[in-house]
């Protein structure tokens, strides 16, 4: 449209405009797109490295959905999609993520969301949008195909009052179009670009025939995912007129003879209209000028560059002996990490009193149409959508190469309302390492610490979730110091944490005389009491949870009547599990193998969460299964990516028996 800040030889240029394909299943568009770009552009001869830029050429269309090709699902390394999508409903939530990010920076970045009429359905929409305009993010467009069907049938018979009121009623500025008439759409774009003057967000509503031209298919909800017979493709294909070869299993002919049609004026087309988009793209040096313009006085830093100080501030350490919450040492960090980098944003869901997020929030403000340039986040009862959107803005690479940090925070009960926002970030984070996001998902309130409220509010289990998760980790420090060493050792880390905090006052532990410095906790565990050597019978307490530690710590006097108590204080199985591969020899004196056999372990939730402590210490070498994110492809191919299939179980297996 030469309308996109955009340069397909520069794709990831950080003055680009974004795009996030909510539609994440609309990758043949995607993909058809760039390899018209990168066709056009590789017929007038210009050189691209195709690896480096991630460009899609017309034989890559031959591996679509396939392990070794392109994704089935956008996924956000490709130029033109900015985050990776496919779980329906989560992009607009994304995109306002990317939008608020860049409007509190001073950025006049545009933020264009390709969506389907059916996501409106998904309660997360629902919450994007009202927030979206709340926040006044007038620098988000979301490009709407208003074809009326699902997968399931037809919205209407979900959506039954007004479709536009869905919008309208929330705020949005709407545009009206034909969705197939190119010229209608062209001025719609323009004007959505233009915007109203009004910070409100853009929709442009284009009315359309889902499957338009696909056969038996067309204005039908089956033409979503529904592949044409062979003898259908070549009957379409030729009414678009494409007089394809059709000859069965012989793609590349076929590619060959659609390819033949980019004659010399569409291509030269496609280069006017790749020109135009690149003489929009700011300069950097002048981007990163207007932030530090716009931000007086906040340090223009990478919050995950931000490193420990050796001397912490007084603010950070907490008396020994005396009780303090731990929600309160994350209040203080928050508050600390907000005056250190203008990166760092904070929000709750509806809980920040108790949580305790409002001091850190509260010294640039919240983020709303008056105050666009706060850090603080008023999300409301919107669990999901302040989930993904406090992951996605981490996602995002700023003129300047700054990456922002994000805590976002609810009961630890009420994590499991924002598991999908999670797990699409950590997809994210997976196939995209160059952008990778840091975030805290703070969990507050863990254990039985909501007493009163009963079991709805009890963060029992929350963390068997997270526990599964690649690219996560749970962290369950006993203290407020440990508290504030943790955090530390995930930001320098740069692995997303889904954070543990109590309500209730509980101990500071008093540390020396054989109880190791606060900052141990980082290694997942550490000996706490160490054996007596007084010949009684040994056992270990492998214990998770500050007020359960203070509680063993009361009854400690009788059970050593008997035994001879060693007491490992658990912060982080996982970490432990990470320490016992990098450094076994460290892992052992903490934890020894010998030890696991009369070792019982405590925890204030699923007793799960300490089975790593009580299980034999081979394990992993004999636990034989998928703990990373696999790829597109049909089964046969991911299994043999999971090693799943026959060979690989085969190989597993015979690995797995040194162990046996």
């Amino acid at each position: 449209s030469g309308l996109y800040a955009f340069d397909p030889l520069d794709p990831k240029n950080p003055g680009r405009d974004r795009l996030v394909w909510s539609a994440g299943h609309c990758t043949p568009l995607l993909y058809g797109t760039l390899v018209l770009i990168y066709e056009s552009l590789s017929r007038a001869g210009i050189k691209f490295d195709k690896e480096k830029l991630n460009a899609i050429i017309p034989e890559c269309l031959l591996k679509f959905r396939h392990c070794d090709g392109i994704s089935g699902h956008v996924e956000s390394i490709y130029p033109l999609a900015d985050v990776s999508t496919g779980s329906s409903g989560h992009g607009l939530s994304a995109a306002a993520g990317i939008a608020a990010l860049h409007r509190s920076c001073g950025l006049a970045t545009k933020i264009w969301v390709l969506m389907g009429d059916a996501e409106t359905e998904e309660g997360i929409s629902y919450e994007a949008r009202n927030m979206i305009n709340t926040l006044g993010l007038a620098n988000l467009i979301v490009l709407l195909d208003y074809n009326h069907f699902g997968i399931d049938g037809n919205i209407n018979e979900v959506v039954s009052t007004p479709y536009i009121n869905h919008w309208l009623g929330l705020g949005w500025n709407v545009i009206e179009v034909n969705g197939h008439n190119v010229a209608e759409l062209l001025e719609a774009y323009k004007k959505a670009k233009e915007g109203f003057k009004n910070d409100h967000p853009t929709v442009v509503l284009c009315h359309g025939t889902k499957g338009l031209h696909y056969g038996k298919n067309e204005n039908k909800s089956d033409s979503h995912g529904s592949p044409a017979k062979h003898d259908e493709y070549i009957e379409i294909m030729k009414k678009l007129g494409f007089n394809i070869p059709g000859i069965d299993k012989k793609i590349q002919d076929d590619l060959d003879f659609v390819l033949s049609l980019l004659d010399k004026d569409l291509a030269e087309y496609f280069l006017e209209k790749i020109k135009k988009g690149r003489e929009l793209l700011p300069d950097e040096s002048q981007q990163i000028a207007k932030m530090t313009q716009t931000l007086p006085n906040r340090p223009l830093i990478k919050p995950t560059a931000i490193t420990r100080p050796a001397q912490l501030p007084p603010e950070l350490v907490f008396a020994e002996g005396a009780e303090v919450a731990t929600r309160k040492a994350t209040e203080a960090w928050f508050k600390w990490l907000m005056t250190q980098s203008a990166f760092f944003y904070l929000g709750a869901g509806d809980l920040m009193k108790s949580i305790l997020t409002g001091a850190a929030e509260n010294i640039y403000g919240i983020i709303n149409k008056d105050n666009p340039l706060g850090r603080g986040f008023r999300f409301g009862i919107a669990e999901q959508n302040m989930a993904m959107l406090s992951t996605t803005l981490t996602q995002d690479v700023l003129p300047g190469g700054f990456q922002a940090v994000s805590a976002f925070a609810s009961y630890g009960v009420f994590t499991s309302m924002m598991a999908n926002s999670v797990r699409m970030a950590l997809i994210n984070n997976a196939v995209n390492p160059a952008n990778k996001g840091f975030f805290i998902m703070l969990a507050a309130h863990d254990g039985p610490e909501t007493g009163e409220d009963g079991p709805t509010h009890h963060g029992l289990f929350w963390m068997s979730l997270f526990n599964a998760y690649p690219g996560i980790k749970v962290y369950k420090p006993l203290d407020a110091n440990e508290t504030i060493e943790m955090l530390f050792y995930a930001l320098n880390k740069g692995e997303p944490i889904a954070l543990s905090v109590m309500r209730p006052n509980t101990m500071v532990f008093k540390r020396g005389d054989g109880i190791p410095p606060a900052s141990e906790a980082v290694n997942g565990a550490y000996v706490f009491k160490k054996h007596m050597e007084n010949n009684k019978k040994k056992i270990v307490l492998a214990v998770s949870g500050g007020q359960t530690m203070a509680n063993v710590l009361t009854i400690l006097p009788e059970l050593e009547q008997n035994h001879d108590v060693k007491i490992l204080a658990v912060t982080s199985p996982e970490l432990f599990e990470e320490l016992r591969a990098a450094d076994p020899q460290k892992a052992e004196t903490i934890f020894s193998n010998e030890e696991r056999a009369h070792t019982i372990a405590l925890h204030n939730g699923w007793p799960g969460f300490l089975y790593p402590f009580l299980l034999p210490a081979d394990y992993p070498a004999r636990a034989i299964g998928v703990n990373k994110f696999l790829k597109s492809g049909p089964p046969q191919e991911v299994y043999e990516v999971a090693g799943l299939d026959p060979q690989g179980i085969k190989n597993k297996i015979l690995n797995a028996t040194k162990y046996v």
